[in-house]
């Protein structure tokens, strides 16, 4: 911020405080960094972090997803989807094909080592979903506000 005579002005500590309080955007990272912690640490025996088990989730479907479709369902961009998805391709639990019909197309599928670690980590997401949904004061009633915000984007 600047001033008449072009000096830059100072923002009061208040402003701080009343963002560090009341700023809904910081409560929600602060608490989707939590959560991704204790969810990380929870797959670490299975060498997965919470994120590798959210997109190996999204592709567990009857055919497999394209590219766009998953992307969205996760909220990234196809750029950060792609980086992603490389230890994954890596370690033989995904593989990315062009679609026959369109081969612009990337399908995404789960490959049998994929799905064996998926099944392991769904029991420990199960329990540990769980134990956190202990924790929260009207889970249901925080799903549906966050979803609420996911609509609006």
């Amino acid at each position: 911020m600047s001033n008449r005579d072009g000096a830059q002005a100072e923002l009061p500590y208040r402003c701080t405080i009343e963002v560090r309080d009341a700023c809904l955007c910081l409560h929600v990272q602060r608490a989707a960094r939590a959560l991704a912690r204790r969810f990380d640490e929870a797959l670490r025996p299975l060498d997965l972090t919470s994120g590798q088990f959210s997109l190996l989730m999204s592709l567990n479907r009857p055919e497999p997803p394209g590219m766009g479709s998953v992307a969205a369902l996760l909220a990234m961009d196809r750029t950060t989807l792609t980086a992603a998805l490389k230890p994954l391709v890596r370690r033989g639990l995904v593989t990315i094909a062009a679609d026959k019909k369109d081969r612009r197309t990337r399908l995404l599928s789960i490959r049998p080592a994929g799905r064996a670690l998926l099944a392991k980590g769904f029991l420990i997401w199960r329990r540990t979903h769980r134990d956190l949904e202990k924790e929260v004061p009207q889970p249901r009633a925080l799903r549906t506000a966050l979803l609420a915000l996911v609509r609006h984007e």
